[in-house]
């Protein structure tokens, strides 16, 4: 079987995995992401991190996530939900490497969300393919968590619609540079405080009013000083999942340490909520991607 490259490039995170059809034989993850690369060096850059690759041959490549937008190597432009997967690789951007490897990289998806807002996605687009190369045809959402969570809606193997939430974004301002995280003890989980700020959340009243709420708690001693992460992780989780379909089936797709507080907060919210590994979808996503390039599908 034909030997390829698989590369997604974020904006913090560089991940390439070296395919041989669509089984994944050997992994580089040691790259630096987006925002640590001078304009106009990702090729050199990508090169360095997998000289030992290409001095085998010039694999093809296929690459996703932030490398084809405004500030990657090339801007790919979005296509436009609802879409097929094989309408994202119609609309990849393609070019050739000085050392004569062909690079696809795929296009990012668009669409006004449910809260009628203009909203954007890349990568996400290539575990969404997976998912759906998984699960078959049919109608389901998914939760796709990190810095800005992803919520879609998957209808007949295609997009259809999604809206994102600054939720790891949120988390990550407010527990290091807010008044809320300042001079914190070491931090502990603490599953009834996290479900007590759930609690809150479901209360819809405005979010930054709920967000001071940890720290009039904290100086009332109600709640422990090792215990505020999990209150906020609560607060903002709870915030996200507060118009989330509870008689429908919930796919969360992302590493164990990113779906641990979604599968928790579901859990407790009676959401039927089941999790599957980012990475799979990920390899199992762009290989699909790959045969329909390749002319394979």
């Amino acid at each position: 079987m034909t030997k390829w490259i698989a590369v997604d490039w974020g904006t913090t995170n560089f991940r390439a995995f070296l395919m041989q059809g669509s089984n994944c034989i050997e992994r580089c993850a040691r790259g630096p992401g987006l925002l640590q690369i001078e304009p106009g060096n990702f090729e050199a850059e990508l090169f360095h991190l997998l000289q030992s690759w290409f001095a085998e041959a010039p694999y093809p490549m296929v690459m996703a996530g932030m490398v084809g937008s405004q500030q990657g190597w090339h801007e790919v432009p979005y296509v436009e939900a609802p879409c097929t997967f094989s309408s994202l690789t119609k609309q990849a951007y393609a070019f050739t490497t000085r050392w004569s490897s062909p690079v696809w990289i795929i296009p990012g998806v668009r669409c006004h969300s449910p809260y009628q807002q203009p909203d954007v996605m890349r990568g996400e687009e290539v575990q969404l393919a997976g998912l759906s190369a998984i699960n078959g045809p049919g109608k389901y959402q998914v939760i796709l968590p990190g810095t800005h969570s992803k919520h879609v809606l998957m209808d007949n193997q295609s997009i259809s619609h999604f809206s994102t939430y600054m939720t790891g974004e949120l988390f990550a301002l407010l527990s290091q540079h807010s008044i809320l995280g300042r001079a914190l003890p070491p931090q502990e989980d603490n599953l009834a405080v996290f479900h007590s700020a759930i609690e809150v959340a479901q209360r819809k009243t405005p979010l930054s009013h709920q967000l001071f709420s940890a720290r009039t708690y904290r100086l009332n001693k109600e709640i422990a000083e090792q215990h505020i992460h999990s209150y906020l992780s609560g607060l903002l989780i709870g915030a996200e999942l507060v118009n989330c379909e509870t008689t429908q089936s919930v796919w969360c797709v992302g590493s164990s340490k990113l779906t641990e507080n979604y599968s928790r907060a579901a859990k407790y919210l009676g959401i039927n909520l089941h999790t599957i590994d980012g990475d799979e979808c990920f390899i199992r996503g762009i290989s699909h991607l790959y045969q329909h390039i390749a002319g394979e599908q």
